[in-house]
């Protein structure tokens, strides 16, 4: 009868050399084999009403995601794959109205478009919205809090294009 110490030796070989492949991630991303860099493009404004560091978060943050959570490394341009896109809406609604017919909640929603380009695989290119959003309490001042929900509605996003990049989703 095996050990649990030896079971788990077993298992954390197992993972090693599953993730030292370079096409699996402990975070389930399937990035492709021969793929060893990636870029991103500076992510553009073209929204309507722009928030002036929106772009540079996004941008910043689809980096260290797949710096983070895949084997490739970051090129300045030309990356094996490569992501580029472009900011298409920045608003805020009333999503819920009280009895008062005063607005409850608030909603920040933003969309992207994203081009992601596979350089060795394209049948894996796609260009697709994305868009998501955040809730916020109607009597919270949006200046005050307009940070912190632009952070959180960014990961979601962020989310959602490197789950269509590398999980198949």
């Amino acid at each position: 009868m095996l050990t649990k110490s030896l079971i788990y030796l077993y298992i954390t070989a197992g993972l090693f050399i599953l993730t030292g492949c370079g096409f699996y991630s402990h975070t389930g991303a399937s990035v492709p084999p021969n793929a060893k860099t990636f870029s991103v493009e500076y992510i553009n404004n073209v929204a309507s009403i722009v928030m002036p560091s929106l772009s540079q978060v996004l941008t910043e943050k689809l980096k260290s995601r797949f710096i983070n959570e895949t084997t490739l490394k970051l090129t300045q341009q030309d990356g094996d794959v490569r992501f580029s896109g472009k900011i298409l809406n920045y608003s805020t609604s009333p999503v819920a109205v009280q009895g008062n017919q005063q607005n409850a909640v608030n909603r920040l929603t933003v969309t992207i478009e994203i081009t992601y380009q596979n350089t060795k695989d394209e049948t894996k290119n796609f260009t697709q919205q994305f868009s998501n959003f955040v809730d916020y309490p109607a009597s919270e001042n949006f200046s005050a809090v307009e940070i912190d929900l632009v952070n959180k509605v960014t990961d979601i996003l962020v989310q959602d294009v490197f789950n269509k990049a590398f999980i198949n989703w």
